[in-house]
């Protein structure tokens, strides 16, 4: 099977499902809630295990009830965490989160305490690409280190807030529309890519939800559409995207198909209330696909 290293954090989601996302300090009922893995790479991982691969993860977790849960979520879904760092003492990354009912999402995250602040993949066996998250930087520069030691694909995820620094060494890197507003700010999107693929000599995209993804390459700029769907929950939906798309990738797909297949990968989760729960499986994003083909 394919294998895929990812890198980077994950944390526990306890998400409720509202009407609409609170703005007073008042009392609220959920109409539906679950409690499930999230956080960039934890995500990742789980939609690249779905579609088929192999995913390693390296994140950081502390010995505690979070911790706990987020292993045992992850381990559920194949996720291998043997490069993964669980300490004594640490406290775990989780969020508490709202979908109101047009599917959009507000969180709100505890980032941990005492969790280790780098790991070491210096014996960690060749993967066929690595994908890795910019929220904890040092990992993300460990990783592309590895990845090109290795000669395999270096995607990083590239989410506001940005550093720069971490992103370089990548063959691949995929902003969130809000990455890109933040790395170059009242740049257009044509130009923010142009000045992103030449500072990191990489290729570079754009994801932006229901508009679709943006993408520079040696032809210049393209874009691929979304798939149209009545959104329910987009929680997780960018992360599922990062992960369907590096594993296509390492499975040596050129990259606009990639991002077609991470696309439907990505609007297949939207369907569905849950986080990465509602990940879809290669079966239904290839069957999604062969019913939206022209």
């Amino acid at each position: 099977m394919t294998e895929v290293l990812i890198a980077g954090v994950a944390v526990a989601d306890i998400v409720m499902q509202v009407a609409q996302l609170p703005r007073r300090a008042e009392k609220y009922r959920a109409t539906d809630a679950v409690i499930t893995v999230g956080g960039c790479a934890a995500n990742a991982a789980v939609a690249v295990a779905r579609h088929g691969g192999t995913a390693r993860l390296a994140a950081r977790l502390g010995r505690d009830p979070m911790g706990d849960l987020i292993a045992a979520a992850l381990e559920g879904e194949g996720v291998d965490l043997s490069l993964s760092d669980r300490r004594e003492g640490a406290r775990s990354s989780f969020s508490s989160i709202y979908v109101d009912a047009a599917g959009e999402r507000q969180i709100m995250n505890y980032r941990g305490a005492g969790l280790a602040e780098t790991l070491d993949l210096s014996t960690v066996p060749r993967p066929d690409a690595v994908l890795a998250d910019n929220r904890w930087p040092a990992l993300t520069q460990a990783a592309l280190a590895a990845a090109r030691r290795w000669g395999v694909p270096g995607i990083v995820d590239a989410e506001a807030p940005f550093e720069g620094d971490a992103l370089r060494g990548a063959t691949h890197i995929a902003f969130s529309m809000q990455g890109l507003s933040a790395y170059a700010p009242g740049l257009s999107v044509v130009n923010a890519l142009a000045r992103a693929r030449a500072e990191y000599g990489a290729w570079v995209a754009v994801t932006d939800g229901a508009n679709g993804v943006w993408y520079s390459g040696d032809a210049g700029i393209g874009h691929v559409p979304a798939f149209a769907v009545a959104a329910v929950d987009t929680l997780g939906a960018g992360d599922i995207w990062h992960g369907a798309f590096t594993l296509r990738i390492a499975e040596g797909a050129e990259e606009a198909d990639a991002i077609c297949f991470a696309n439907a990968a990505a609007a297949l989760k939207c369907r569905a209330f849950g986080g990465a729960a509602a990940c879809p499986d290669r079966k239904a994003t290839e069957e999604f696909l062969k019913e939206v083909a022209p």
